[in-house]
């Protein structure tokens, strides 16, 4: 699987499922990353940041690539 070079979040679609009352788990497609937790403010805040370093890793690796 390739993994999307784009730096707009809104192009990372996050997924939120509900099991019972207190069993939640997010899934970002494009990145093939799931989290798992007590609430969906919980899963759905922690996917966004995950998102958002993932984002933030690749403008690293595009810095370091212009730097070498």
């Amino acid at each position: 699987m390739n993994r999307p070079t784009s730096t707009d979040p809104n192009d990372y679609e996050i997924l939120i499922r509900r099991r019972g009352d207190t069993d939640y788990a997010s899934y970002c497609t494009q990145l093939a990353h799931m989290i798992k937790g007590q609430a969906h403010e919980e899963v759905e805040e922690a996917m966004k940041a995950y998102v958002l370093a993932y984002i933030a890793s690749l403008s690293q690796i595009g810095t370091a690539s212009s730097q070498n």
